[in-house]
């Protein structure tokens, strides 16, 4: 039995320990799949349960030198605000004279540069105690057989202070006079900028990338509950499910739940994407952390924590910015041979410039300048850093991606294909006409029975609508045993004295229609009909107005190159006559289940990328066939289970957000491996040739990583139109 965990991943300091990580793990037979994420640390294990366990996974990861704590379901903890370290003020401390020296080296004042002996010092302090973290680390890297970021640092830095002592002691025993060229302020100053960039690059990835922080800030810590007829102000881990809460003007609901007195608007934007407040009345629904924004409730507490949305949503979120998207596989490959090769070039280096310089000294620091330069840190951060920015984006939309890849695949898409009803409608038909077969023995009012006595065993809007009518109505709704629904045809049902009643397409009640029939909207109406012992009786054209945002929505699709597709079960004129409305070319109606999905293959053998949308039992297969497919939120479960992605609305603007987000975050993405990738082409060949020195380089490094970053923070401000 196949089993998926998360674990927290601490200690990874570049791609490379990442790599190391999945190269173990994926050597296991036990283990089907395994992914580590180095921007917010976390591994990914598809294994075999019945062969390991998840506290064997655990054990894997630490014997390659770092620690695991396994990921629950359990909401995530808020995190603690990085902090600069003893040991980083320590190191900024010693490397304030000797950046002092060096700024009085280059307006020729070597006087301010310290004595040989103090310096020596200051360099023992540093590469002796406080540069202990980067030798731990380059040792376990190497004993795990995958050289990383830390490995090329304590080379070049230990290099350094080697050489500067001994020619500091060397020059002095044999009795030199003057000042012996020793080299320990680079050493000290390279650690120093290569612990600030790993702060800076820890910081910004534990708060800036990530969006749980801020969701994790909706859910108020204290709450309003009744107890013991009292209302009492407690700690949100007390409440308890079917607890009274009141919530006031200003404050964020604490669970979701069900409203038992009060009224008010609440802005539910966090869940949705939509910005203009929901109104908010007894029997309604809450979510947790909506904010009420006017007036006050008193709700009960139906779910609490990882159960509501959020804490759902939360999850989600987590899960999909830990996957890996495709294109990561090229910074990957890369990662694996980068620190060998960077050691190689360092050593060709080295012996080409002594032979070339004569120098053994100067050959050195051109050797060590490439061995610090070097930075597969920014290649690693290339792709995570924009996914965890561009997830996070997407959820603020209303917009939740399963993984990486789908995400990845939607940037793709040049072909969308839509369901009608509920997708570019309403989805909320009603009766426009009503057809009684002539001496069926059925009128209005009976067929309206019998027809909401099987409608209300199905989900399907058109149903909902014949029902609601029936009700309007005040009639009574006889009972109906054994309902099957006949996928993408309707559905039947034993009705109590009535016989085996059908209610569907024509074709499935075999109905057809008189060729005379006044009323218009026949013509572009969706058609139920019904039959009782497959005798045809009657029929209902329901009427579905479409979404205010739908013209908006299909004239940005097709603004941006993409073609659209209306596939629907409906008749071929009601669909025509939607697509008609909208400037839709293509359109097809009387489509079954797998009609559509037939259809969305032949689309994906022409060469598109196709992302698919619907919210029903009948879109599933289609949805399962598109490149990329989105399910909107509060449709059949089947059709969420099978999507790439979860729409909050109903809203097919939501679904050209989603494209566009998926757009901006893979052109950060291939901004950043350019960038990476560039920095490293040109920062290499410099150093090599002597125009970087070691702290120049050490500085370059440190600024590269954060730099990537930076720019995958840029999506947030990215504008989606």
């Amino acid at each position: 039995m196949q089993q998926k965990v998360r674990f927290q991943i601490e200690g990874m300091t570049c791609q490379a320990c990442a790599s190391r990580i999945e190269k173990v793990l994926n050597k296991k037979d036990f283990v089907a799949e395994a992914g580590v994420n180095f921007a917010n640390e976390e591994a990914q294990v598809v294994f075999d349960a019945d062969k390991a366990s998840v506290q064997d996974i655990a054990a894997i990861i630490e014997k390659t030198g770092f620690s695991a704590k396994e990921k629950t379901d359990a909401l995530p903890q808020p995190e603690q605000t990085a902090h600069v370290s003893w040991r980083l003020w320590l190191l900024f401390a010693i490397n304030v004279p000797f950046l002092i020296g060096m700024a009085g080296m280059m307006i020729g004042r070597h006087d301010w540069m310290l004595p040989p002996v103090w310096q020596f010092a200051l360099a023992s302090v540093v590469q002796l105690w406080l540069a202990i973290p980067f030798y731990k680390s380059a040792w376990a890297s190497i004993k795990g057989g995958l050289a990383n970021m830390d490995v090329l640092v304590t080379i070049g830095t230990v290099s350094i202070y080697l050489y500067s002592v001994y020619m500091l002691f060397h020059h002095r025993s044999m009795g030199h006079s003057g000042m012996a060229h020793v080299y320990f302020e680079a050493g000290v100053m390279v650690i120093g900028f290569v612990s600030l960039g790993k702060f800076l690059e820890h910081r910004t990835k534990k708060s800036s990338l990530n969006s749980l922080g801020l969701l994790l800030k909706l859910t108020p810590t204290q709450v309003n509950v009744q107890r013991d007829g009292e209302w009492k102000q407690l700690p949100i881990d007390q409440v308890q499910i079917g607890d009274l809460i009141r919530a006031n003007h200003g404050e964020r609901i604490a669970a979701d739940g069900i409203i038992e007195s009060g009224s008010g608007w609440a802005d539910e934007s966090h869940l949705t994407g939509e910005s203009n407040p929901e109104e908010k009345k007894a029997g309604g629904k809450v979510l947790a952390g909506a904010l009420m924004t006017e007036g006050s409730v008193v709700y009960r507490a139906t779910q609490l924590g990882s159960q509501t949305l959020l804490g759902d949503m939360m999850n989600a979120l987590s899960e999909a910015q830990g996957s890996k998207a495709p294109i990561a596989r090229v910074a990957d490959k890369a990662a694996a041979v980068f620190v060998p090769a960077v050691v190689g070039i360092a050593l060709l280096t080295f012996i080409a410039t002594w032979l070339v310089k004569g120098d053994w000294t100067v050959a050195l620091m051109h050797a060590v300048a490439v061995l610090v330069i070097a930075c597969p840190c920014a290649l690693g951060l290339a792709t995570p850093a924009a996914i965890m920015v561009g997830m996070g984006k997407a959820v603020k939309h209303g917009i939740w991606f399963k993984d990486a890849a789908a995400m990845e695949e939607a940037a793709h898409v040049d072909a969308v294909v839509l369901d009608k009803t509920g997708t570019l409608t309403e989805g909320r038909p009603q009766v426009a006409a009503v057809y009684c077969v002539p001496d069926s023995g059925f009128d209005e009012d009976a067929l309206y029975r019998i027809a909401a006595a099987v409608e209300q065993n199905a989900t399907h809007p058109l149903a909902r609508a014949i029902v609601s009518a029936a009700q309007v109505r005040g009639l009574e709704i006889p009972a109906a045993q054994n309902a099957q629904t006949v996928v993408g045809a309707g559905i039947t049902a034993e009705v109590e004295g009535v016989g085996l009643v059908k209610a569907g397409k024509l074709d499935f009640a075999e109905l057809r229609l008189p060729e005379n029939l006044s009323d218009d909207v026949w013509r572009i109406a969706s058609i139920v009909a019904v039959s009782v012992d497959n005798k045809p009786v009657g029929a209902f054209a329901l009427a579905d107005a479409l979404k205010a945002d739908t013209a908006e929505a299909i004239g940005r699709l097709k603004k941006h190159g993409i073609d659209v597709y209306i596939m629907s079960g409906d008749n071929q004129g009601t669909v025509k006559y939607v697509a008609k409305q909208l400037g839709i070319a293509h359109a097809f109606g009387n489509m079954s289940p797998r009609d559509k999905a037939a259809e969305v293959q032949k689309l994906k053998a022409t060469g598109k990328t196709v992302a698919m949308v619907g919210d029903g039992i009948n879109d599933a297969p289609a949805l399962a066939a598109a490149n990329v497919s989105f399910a909107m939120k509060g449709g059949a479960d089947v059709a969420e289970h099978t999507a790439s992605a979860t729409l909050m609305q109903h809203s097919v603007n939501q679904l050209a957000d989603a494209l566009l987000v998926s757009q901006a975050t893979l052109k950060n993405i291939k901004q950043n491996l350019f960038f990476a990738f560039f920095y490293n082409i040109l920062g290499i060949p410099l150093a090599a040739l002597g125009f970087l020195n070691p702290v120049i380089a050490g500085a370059a490094m440190a600024a590269s990583s954060v730099s990537v970053l930076g720019n995958a923070l840029r999506l947030k401000r990215v504008k989606i139109e």
